[in-house]
């Protein structure tokens, strides 16, 4: 089963703190969430705010959950109005991704160059030129 994560994260005001605005609306909005089919919230005190993370099982369910009266009206009096409010799809914060992610391959499949000796270099070259000694092919 896929959950539909969302993050809503408020962030403290100059005159009131995010903690206190979830004291306030913290409660209305989790119990909109239940009667509105989330399937999974958490609620994550930062030092900067509070995160609101809310999962729905179907991608239609977030919308009708963001129009409601009361949780337009929590978002709307969050402690700062201009700079303080951020919803986006996905968990917030610092809990990384949903799924885990997937190794990258090594760059140049982990090879790396081996050193040649330069006497090796020399017959190599000397079997390419019989001409030529091995003399000619070596390192000054």
């Amino acid at each position: 089963m896929e959950l539909h994560w969302w993050s809503v994260e408020v962030l403290d005001g100059a005159t009131l703190s995010a903690a206190r605005w979830q004291d306030a609306h913290g409660d209305a909005l989790t119990e909109a969430a239940l009667t509105h089919g989330a399937y999974e919230w958490h609620w994550h005190p930062h030092s900067w705010g509070v995160l609101f993370e809310i999962a729905f099982r179907g991608d239609g369910q977030w919308p009708v959950f963001r129009e409601l009266p009361g949780v337009r009206a929590a978002l709307d009096a969050v402690p700062d109005p201009v700079n303080g409010l951020m919803v986006y799809p996905g968990r917030g914060g610092s809990s990384g991704r949903v799924q885990p992610r997937r190794p990258r391959p090594i760059a140049g499949a982990g090879a790396a160059t081996l050193p040649v000796e330069p006497e090796v270099i020399g017959a190599r070259l000397a079997e390419c030129h019989p001409a030529a000694t091995t003399a000619d092919f070596a390192a000054p």
